[in-house]
C-alpha cells in the first residue's frame, strides 16, 4: 500500500495537481525541484522494501539472468534514435523507482508489464507480483554502429549511475550525491541518496541528446537532478542539481549534522597495478581507473595547479584531501590504454572509461576528496572521489550547481590549456645498482614516467629540471629528498628518477614532484601520500 501510494503521489505532482496553478506543459526541473522542496520540509520517509517471497530470495545470478525483452523496449516501435529498457526488482534490487515519460509536457507512468520479461532459467509465477515497479533502467543508443542499439547509460542502485562512449566498456560508476562517505559520527555510517523517481523526455526522431529528470531522497537530503546525454566518441553528461538539506524540526531527535557532502561522487575500482605488482595474478594490473586528476587554484594562487594522484589498494581505509579556492575539474581517470598492460581478454581494463567533472559555475571554496579502501577482489569498489564545498547550505534552502561529466578514453581532461605532460606511470622499488649500496632504512625509489607535446617539442639538450617536495606533516619533517634528476626517456617523453629517505616511520609522507624547463612547468604534479609503516 505505501509503494502504491506513493506512485500516485508522484503521478499527482507530475500531473501539476500539488503545484499551483502551473500548467502541466510546463514540468520539467523546477517542477522536480518544488516536490525536492516540499519533501524537505517533511519527515523522511523509507521506501517500501518488501517483494514476493520467489522474488526476494533471488541470488545475483538468478536475478541477472531475468531480461527484459528488447522488442518491448519503450519507443523501439517508433524508430525513435533511443530505446529504454528496464531492470527487475529482487534480490538485493528492493526498492522501486517511478518511471515516467514526458511528452509535450504531460507526464505518463511506465507501468510495470510481468509479460514484457524473459525470466531465462527462473521458475516463477508472474501472476501474483502486482504492479511491482522497476529496479532501475538503462538506455539504448545506436553509439557505436547505425545497425545496432547500444547500452548506453545504466541507472540502477541507490544514485548509482554510468555511462560509456564509443568502443568503450562498463567501468566506474558516478552517483547523485555522497553523504558521510567520510566523516560519519562513530556507529552512522555513509547515508547512500537515492533515485526514487526519473522523468524521461519523449525524444524527437532526429534526436541527438536524451534529457532526464530525477527525484533524489534520504533521510537528510533532497533534491531534483536534470541529466542531458549526448552520446559520442566522448559522451557527455550535463547535470543540473538542486539540493535541500532536511530542516531539523523533521529530523528524529539526535539526529547528527552532515559532516561531507560529496557533490558529483565518483566510485571506482583498483586491485592492483605497476606501482603496487601482485604475483598471484598473471594479468599485470587490475583496475577500472588508476589515478584522480584535479585541477584548480589553491588557497592564496594566482594560477590552477593539475595534481595527478596514482591509485592503490591500501591496507587500511586511507582519505585525503586537495583543497581549492577555485575547483576547474577532477575525475577519475583511466590512462593506461595497453591491452599489454591488463593480459585480460574478458575484462578489457584497457577499454574502461574515464570520468571528468567539470563545473559549469563556479562552486567556490572547498576540497576534492579522495578515499581508498582495502579490497581482496575486483568485484568491490574501494575508490570514491567527490568534491566537498566549505559552507553547507542552510536547511530548506537550496544549492544549485551544474557540471559537464566527460565519459572518456584516451583524451586528455578538459581544460588543460596549454596541455601539460602527463603522468604515464610511476613505479616504486629498487634494481641492482641499488643493491650495489643497500639503501638505507627508510630509503624509498620511484621512477615517474610524463609524456605529452610539451615534453616531445623541447630542443635537444634542453635543460629540464626536476621540482620534488616532501610537505611536512604537523610542522615536522617526514621525508627528505636524497636524489631527483629528470632525464629523456628511451621511447618517449622524460622520466623522473626520484629517491627519498622516510625520516619518522609512524608518520604519513606527502611528495609532490613536477618537471620544468626556462622557469614554467612542462607536466601536471606528481602527487603521492606514502601511509605510515605498520608497526
Amino acid at each position: 500500500m505505501q509503494r502504491r501510494f506513493l506512485v500516485t503521489l508522484l503521478i499527482a505532482l507530475a500531473s501539476g495537481l500539488f503545484l499551483g496553478s502551473r500548467p502541466a506543459q510546463a514540468f520539467g526541473f523546477d517542477d522536480v525541484a518544488e516536490i525536492a522542496r516540499q519533501q524537505a520540509a517533511a519527515p523522511y520517509q523509507a521506501p517500501d522494501e518488501r517483494l514476493p517471497a520467489a522474488l526476494s530470495s533471488l541470488d545475483y545470478d538468478a536475478l541477472r539472468d531475468i531480461r527484459y525483452r528488447p522488442e518491448r523496449a519503450v519507443w523501439r516501435a517508433e524508430g525513435l534514435p533511443f530505446e529504454l529498457q528496464f531492470f527487475h526488482l529482487g534480490g538485493s534490487n528492493r526498492a522501486a523507482v517511478a518511471v515516467h515519460e514526458l511528452q509535450a509536457g504531460q507526464a505518463r507512468p511506465l507501468a510495470y508489464d510481468a509479460t514484457a520479461w524473459d525470466y531465462g532459467r527462473n521458475r516463477l509465477d508472474s501472476s501474483g507480483f502486482g504492479t511491482l515497479g522497476y529496479a532501475g533502467f538503462r538506455v539504448h543508443h545506436a553509439l557505436n554502429s547505425p545497425a545496432y542499439k547500444d547500452e548506453l547509460v545504466v541507472f540502477l542502485g541507490a544514485s548509482y549511475f554510468r555511462a560509456l562512449g564509443r568502443g568503450q566498456q562498463y567501468g566506474l560508476s558516478a552517483r547523485g550525491l555522497g553523504i558521510d562517505t567520510v566523516g560519519a559520527p562513530a556507529g552512522a555510517g555513509e547515508e547512500f541518496p537515492r533515485f526514487k523517481a526519473f522523468w524521461i523526455e519523449r525524444p524527437a526522431p532526429d534526436a541527438t541528446a536524451l534529457v532526464i529528470h530525477a527525484l533524489l531522497d534520504s533521510p537528510r537530503a533532497t533534491g531534483a537532478y536534470r541529466f542531458e546525454l549526448r552520446p559520442g566518441d566522448t559522451t557527455q553528461m550535463d547535470v543540473q542539481a538542486r539540493l535541500f538539506l532536511r530542516v531539523a524540526s523533521v529530523l528524529p531527535a539526535g539526529t547528527p549534522a552532515i559532516a561531507t557532502l560529496g557533490i558529483a561522487p565518483l566510485t571506482s575500482m583498483f586491485l592492483h597495478g605497476e606501482n603496487q605488482p601482485r604475483t598471484s595474478d598473471f594479468r599485470p594490473e587490475v583496475h577500472d581507473s588508476d589515478g584522480l586528476l584535479v585541477a584548480g587554484t589553491p588557497a592564496g594562487a594566482a594560477s590552477p595547479e593539475w595534481l595527478w594522484r596514482p591509485l592503490f589498494n591500501p591496507a587500511r581505509p586511507q582519505a585525503s584531501s586537495f583543497a581549492l579556492q577555485r575547483l576547474q575539474g577532477f575525475g577519475l581517470l583511466q590512462r593506461d590504454r595497453r591491452f599489454a598492460a591488463y593480459e585480460d581478454a574478458e575484462a578489457r581494463y584497457d577499454r574502461r572509461p574515464s570520468a571528468w567533472v567539470e563545473p559549469l559555475s563556479d562552486w567556490g571554496p572547498g576540497r576534492v576528496e579522495l578515499l581508498l579502501l582495502p579490497t581482496p577482489d575486483e568485484t568491490h569498489d574501494n575508490v570514491a572521489a567527490y568534491w566537498v564545498p566549505a559552507q553547507l547550505p542552510t536547511p530548506g534552502q537550496a544549492l544549485d550547481l551544474a557540471w559537464r561529466l566527460h565519459w572518456q578514453g584516451d583524451m586528455p581532461a578538459a581544460g588543460s590549456t596549454p596541455p601539460l605532460g602527463e603522468t604515464q606511470q610511476s613505479r616504486r622499488g629498487f634494481g641492482w645498482f641499488d643493491a650495489k649500496s643497500p639503501p638505507a632504512p627508510g630509503d624509498m625509489k620511484w621512477l615517474i614516467d610524463f609524456d605529452g607535446p610539451t615534453l616531445r617539442g623541447l630542443p635537444a639538450g634542453a635543460a629540464v629540471e626536476a621540482v620534488v617536495t616532501a610537505a611536512p606533516v604537523d610542522g615536522r619533517e617526514t621525508a627528505r629528498v636524497l636524489e631527483a634528476r629528470a632525464y629523456p626517456h628511451p621511447l618517449s617523453g622524460w622520466r623522473l628518477h626520484l629517491r627519498v629517505q622516510r625520516l619518522a616511520p609512524q608518520a604519513p609522507v606527502e611528495l609532490r614532484a613536477f618537471l620544468r624547463h626556462a622557469g614554467g612547468a612542462l607536466t601536471e604534479t606528481w602527487t603521492a601520500l606514502i601511509p605510515p609503516e605498520q608497526p
